[in-house]
């Protein structure tokens, strides 16, 4: 066990307030790339740049292209929880993880257990009429083709916030009180690029920041413990021991 890791251990047996942001990284071990890394999706050719078909905008005005999209460089159906997810959900099960906030639609930290899951971008488990607002599994989107439609004739859309869209006001509340209450913040596997979601760790002030990625990030600064390495293996080895 490397030093850091062995840090990082002391200050979760310290603690019964932690608190966990995330980013695609928690979820590229899980086999769903990410977005901005140089294999990320953004970084891929298409007829339309993917911030563009990820748009509101785009959803209303072409919409089959949008699904089209969607289902093949969105949708993991078959994505298992990895090391990362089930480590946290231990945490929370001990009684020291109070929530988790995730940039991830991918509903994988539900499925490994946790419960106090802050999805600040939705879910691409739900999916809603824009009519009649009946809800749908993610089954309905992969068990169509072209455009989903409700039994009311309406189109769904998955429930996932969009560019161009604003975020949940109560998650992103919810997200800011439960930062500005933690003793420790573990800061996973993003780059804290995007925005308004990144802005939430401005609120924390309590003992101890750990930043945990692969690559430098703009809050590094501030941090007290600094990984980088694959954020599975870190918290496993850091949570297998308490």
């Amino acid at each position: 066990m490397t030093s850091a890791i062995m840090k990082l251990e002391k200050i979760i047996q310290n603690s019964s307030n932690i608190v966990f942001f995330g980013g695609a990284g928690v979820s590229t071990e899980s086999g769903i790339p990410d977005f901005r890394s140089a294999k990320g999706l953004y970084h891929e050719k298409y007829k339309y740049r993917p911030e563009m078909i990820l748009s509101r905008t785009f959803f209303d005005n072409n919409t089959e292209e949008f699904y089209r999209f969607y289902r093949e460089k969105m949708l993991y159906p078959n994505a298992k929880p990895n090391d990362a997810h089930i480590a946290l959900a231990e945490l929370e099960g001990q009684g020291k993880l109070k929530a988790i906030i995730t940039q991830n639609v991918d509903g994988l930290h539900t499925l490994a257990g946790s419960k106090n899951v802050l999805e600040l971008h939705g879910s691409a488990l739900r999916n809603i009429c824009l009519i009649c607002e009946e809800q749908y599994t993610l089954d309905k989107i992969l068990e169509t083709e072209g455009i989903p439609h409700c039994m009311c004739g309406g189109i769904i859309k998955p429930d996932v916030v969009l560019y161009e869209e604003m975020l949940n006001a109560s998650v992103t509340a919810n997200a800011a009180k439960v930062i500005y209450d933690a003793d420790v913040l573990i800061v996973g596997g993003t780059s804290l690029n995007v925005y308004p979601a990144a802005g939430l760790i401005e609120h924390y002030c309590g003992k101890a920041l750990v930043m945990i990625n692969k690559t430098k990030t703009s809050y590094d600064r501030n941090a007290d413990l600094i990984i980088r390495d694959n954020i599975g293996e870190t918290l496993r080895k850091a949570v297998e021991n308490i």
